[in-house]
């Protein structure tokens, strides 16, 4: 895989959710650390995401947002 984006994390998906269109992936990319991304149901299939198997994250913004309580 080549890409871009210098932001590629890899890991293990531990639940895919699909909804009537788009579904929310879980990625655990170390112990208790989880990223969630929206994608849409094709792309899941297209991916073949299933929970166990291995996917990574990449995040790619232009912006970045901090707050504070």
């Amino acid at each position: 895989m080549k890409i871009s984006a210098r932001n590629v994390i890899k890991g293990t998906v531990v639940s895919v959710d699909k909804g009537s269109t788009t579904a929310h992936v879980k990625i655990e990319i170390s112990p208790g650390q989880v990223i969630t991304a929206s994608i849409t149901n094709e792309a899941v299939d297209s991916l073949k995401l299933v929970a166990g198997g291995p996917a990574y994250a990449v995040v790619k913004a232009s912006d970045v947002m901090i707050a504070v309580d």
